[in-house]
């Protein structure tokens, strides 16, 4: 199969970028700072949402606003209409901005934010007006999205708009993540969130015990058959529970029982396959005890994430300009899911990690919260956003790299990696 030539970049490009990013640093970090102020949980971020949109459509950004039928989502356009229109290559800088309950911004999202916003602009600018090259004489008819992607930790907003059909004829989705460790793709399983309910008969525990059947019971004897299948599940896959419903009073005996599964696996294929073990369980669970089980999705799945090794490659060399250097994770560790995985399994995505405080740390937890708002996270938001804006510059003004980041893609869907 022929393939395009391989392209050069010019410096100045590149160079123009660097200003771009540095001209406008303080102005980024007032906003990632803004967002961890005032955190906002899934589908809540109106004020992180006005905001970003308001920054894109200040620069020139054409902002549609409560895409995918999401209130807090937006993308924000420039250069060819879009891909439907012809508008190829195009590229598209994601942004996440939702919050954790009572911890806030404990996972980063507010530099995502800052750091894809920021990209967007440098590289508009450095590409010209149309934002697609023209400026630089290159005549691409390219377009630059910069994507507004609500509900991560819970709910998934990237599930919805992949749903929707926003990542169609995209040819890169570009985002980082703050982390604890400096590796150039993210190890990230498939989820899911299960509801298991189970249907019994109440009645008094003394005074007719034989009439009751204990839904209470079947459950805890779904959390025994699931410890027992835990301990030959795969690397990647497990299995966590909690008891959402277990009765309402000690003297009856529960009529309904409920319990709410979180599902992970290395591959979307192997959580399918534990999922259905999980309902075979329950069913089985049921059969037992003479309950009735019913077992239902909550929120979308998530998939595992599949990187595309072409425009990771191009991220974790712009960045090593700014002093950080990317390494490969370390095997068998994953650090968790994400619904950036259901845009990885559509068109060629990158999902780096950048460490803002050291590997003995964790996010999820007040302290990486604080950390989001150090000086280390202000280094590293304005290092991510110049990386990336570079490696949307590749995309766009360099014909064989969508090429080849399409052919990984594609020989990584047929190994089903």
């Amino acid at each position: 199969m022929s393939r395009t030539p391989e392209a050069r970049v010019p410096e100045s490009v590149y160079a123009r970028v660097r200003e771009e990013v540095a001209a406008r640093a303080d102005r980024l970090w007032e906003v990632g700072l803004a967002l961890h102020r005032e955190p906002e949980t899934a589908y809540e971020e109106h004020g992180a949402s006005r905001l970003l949109a308001d920054e894109l459509e200040r620069e020139g950004f054409r902002v549609e606003r409560g895409v995918a039928g999401l209130p807090t989502a937006f993308v924000g356009r420039s250069g060819g209409e879009g891909p439907a229109e012809g508008g190829r290559p195009c590229v598209a800088l994601l942004m996440e901005y939702d919050a954790l309950p009572l911890l806030g911004h404990a996972c980063g999202h507010n530099l995502i934010a800052a750091a894809g916003l920021g990209a967007a602009l440098a590289a508009r600018a450095a590409l010209g007006e149309a934002g697609t090259g023209t400026g630089t004489g290159t005549g691409t008819g390219g377009t630059l999205l910069a994507v507004g992607t609500p509900a991560e930790e819970r709910g998934g907003g990237k599930v919805t708009e992949v749903e929707a059909g926003l990542f169609e004829g995209v040819d890169a989705a570009l985002m980082f993540h703050p982390g604890v460790y400096d590796w150039a793709r993210a190890p990230l399983t498939a989820s899911a969130q299960i509801r298991v309910g189970f249907h019994g008969r109440a009645a008094h525990p003394t005074g007719s015990p034989t009439e009751g059947i204990d839904a209470l019971g079947a459950l805890i004897q779904l959390f025994n058959a699931l410890g027992v299948l835990h301990k030959r599940l795969p690397s990647g896959s497990h299995v966590q529970g909690i008891v959402t419903d277990g009765g309402r009073a000690t003297n009856i005996v529960p009529e309904y029982a409920e319990g709410l599964f979180g599902l992970r696996g290395g591959t979307t294929a192997a959580l399918e396959a534990l999922v259905e073990e999980l309902r075979t369980c329950a069913r089985g669970v049921a059969l037992a005890t003479g309950t009735t089980v019913e077992v239902t999705d909550v929120g979308g799945r998530y998939e595992h994430f599949r990187d595309n090794d072409v425009l990771s490659g191009l991220f974790a060399g712009h960045l090593e300009r700014a002093g950080i250097r990317l390494s490969e994770p370390v095997a068998g560790v994953y650090l968790g899911s994400s619904d950036i995985g259901n845009v990885s399994t559509r068109v060629p995505a990158i999902h780096p990690f950048v460490a803002i405080m050291g590997a003995d740390g964790s996010d999820h937890t007040p302290e990486f919260a604080e950390a989001a708002a150090g000086p280390r996270a202000r280094r590293v938001v304005l290092a991510a956003a110049e990386a990336l804006a570079c490696t949307a510059v590749d995309v766009l003004l360099r014909a064989d790299v969508p090429e080849r980041a399409w052919d990984g893609f594609r020989e990584k869907a047929a190994a089903g990696l």
